[in-house]
């Protein structure tokens, strides 16, 4: 008799437990609507995307200039990233390699005759 009443408190307090913690989430969300987080936590992260390197950059990463033909960039980005692989910097790898999409891109604007 005792287990049938103890199993039957659990039960109703995990159904009281989860009814609690959907309204409070519920309550959360429309909080969150009213003072703007929602809205302000979207603009943070679309600004976290356009923040996209520039030409400059990439060409101040990869020590090249704007007169430096498409097989010097090349040569550059092969030398700075294997460098960095085998020193074990992923953070200078990744930005000597998004520095080369940033001037391939560049490139195929310009119909250089870039990256094929």
């Amino acid at each position: 008799m005792a287990a049938k009443i103890l199993a039957n408190l659990i039960v109703m307090g995990s159904g009281i437990l989860a009814r609690a913690v959907v309204q409070a989430y519920r309550q959360a969300l429309a909080n969150a609507s009213k003072s703007g987080v929602a809205q302000e936590t979207l603009q943070n992260a679309a600004r976290r995307v356009s923040k996209s390197m520039t030409e400059q950059e990439a060409r101040q990463i990869l020590g090249v200039s704007e007169e430096t033909t498409w097989e010097e960039i090349m040569k550059k980005y092969d030398t700075l990233f294997e460098r960095n692989a085998k020193n074990g910097s992923f953070y200078l790898q990744s930005k000597v390699h998004r520095a080369k999409e940033c001037l391939e891109g560049v490139h195929r604007s310009k119909g250089d005759g870039g990256p094929s």
